[in-house]
């Protein structure tokens, strides 16, 4: 696969929106929630291969990432540096983090870039009815500060034109203006669920939040096989 990279969008200070367009082909097809293995040779000729969430829905033959430089990362710093027009190696896609049959009422949690999938899988459902089946949706999404809540318009669009979506984000620094909710992603799952155990949980993001949630529904008697989970480190 090569891609040409056409929109470089800051989401922070090192977070970036890149919408990629797939080159020879009139459709690029792909489930919401996998990812895709990209390349690029450093300057000595070594060659370096990552792996990032697709954080877009299927459409045509473009797809998006959401990336953080990473310090002394080749890749992350390479990439949000890529200037429009700049082409990409890359194959996939690949994974399995995808939404289950049959469809339930579902907890998407995220923390940072752990946020991409979910984008991907929450504007490919809410898009048409029959993909949605109206089960209600919850995606909790932690962050530092307010200005670390990567797409925060575009979801709160999304709740207000869904009522079987709920918008959650919450700071673990919110300073005094912040009027949502405050503290780790995990202290607000029991409160989301309010006993259920009948429901799919899907988790992305550093392996120590995906670690306390896993275990946090474990201990609120979910199936072990209701809860997905794909860590970014």
């Amino acid at each position: 696969m090569t891609a040409r990279l056409e929109q470089s969008t800051p989401l922070s200070d090192y977070t970036r929106h890149l919408e990629f367009e797939v080159e020879g082909a009139g459709k690029f097809g792909f489930v919401p929630g996998q990812w895709l293995s990209l390349k690029h040779n450093k300057p000595d000729g070594e060659e370096i291969t990552r792996a990032y969430s697709i954080a877009s829905p299927p459409e045509g033959n473009r797809f998006a990432l959401c990336l953080n430089r990473v310090q002394d990362g080749f890749m992350s710093n390479y990439l949000c540096d890529l200037e429009v027009g700049t082409e990409i190696e890359g194959q996939g896609p690949f994974g399995n983090f995808i939404l289950r049959p049959p469809l339930r009422d579902t907890l998407l949690i995220a923390t940072g870039t752990g946020i991409a999938p979910f984008r991907s899988m929450l504007h490919w459902l809410l898009a048409e009815p029959g993909r949605h089946q109206n089960k209600q949706f919850w995606l909790l999404f932690g962050s530092r500060t307010e200005k670390d809540i990567y797409y925060h318009k575009e979801f709160l669009q999304l709740a207000a034109g869904h009522q079987n979506f709920d918008y959650l984000p919450t700071l673990s620094r919110g300073d005094a203006n912040w009027r949502g909710l405050r503290g780790y992603v995990q202290e607000h799952v029991p409160g989301i669920v309010a006993g259920r155990a009948d429901m799919h949980a899907y988790i992305c993001g550093l392996d120590k939040m995906v670690r306390a949630n896993r275990e946090l529904l474990k201990r609120l008697g979910w199936d072990r096989k209701a809860i997905l989970y794909e860590k970014y480190d």
